[in-house]
């Protein structure tokens, strides 16, 4: 989780909603991303799927099987479809989403009997160090629209 914070970081400093990502293969990070929604100016620009894109490029599979997947912030839903899709075991995640959480906060897509998923989730993992850059970044854009 160390790993994503540091990419959350390098989203807040480009001024994206600092969010990153890091994927995990036999113990090893395989791939990483962090939020770029407002510098590509593309709505699938999430940390989540950007690390999964490199995963998938790194293994030569779209099935990533046998991986974990860390974020700072609990997988919209977007982003959950993504992680049920790759087949993706195991999500852990730092602060949960109370408006778009796709993991238990609104809507838990990943353990949802209908697409016969049954992925662990590890919720609150680093918790306060996620929570709080979350909250630094949406105070600096409050203070700039002062």
């Amino acid at each position: 989780m160390t790993v994503a914070l540091r990419e959350a970081e390098k989203a807040y400093d480009k001024d994206e909603i600092p969010v990153g990502s890091v994927i995990v293969y036999e113990g090893k990070a395989i791939a990483k991303g962090y939020n770029l929604v407002e510098s590509l100016q593309d709505p699938t620009a999430h940390a989540e799927m950007l690390s999964i894109t490199a995963a998938a490029n790194h293994l030569a599979s779209w099935r990533l099987t046998d991986t974990i997947l860390y974020t700072t912030l609990e997988p919209c839903p977007m982003c959950a479809g993504a992680i049920l899709m790759a087949r993706i075991p195991i999500v852990v995640f730092g602060a949960s989403d109370p408006r778009f959480g796709a993991c238990g906060s609104v809507e838990n897509i990943l353990q949802n009997p209908a697409w016969y998923s049954d992925i662990a989730i590890y919720k609150n993992v680093l918790l306060q160090p996620c929570s709080t850059i979350l909250k630094s970044f949406f105070e600096k854009i409050r203070n700039k629209s002062i």
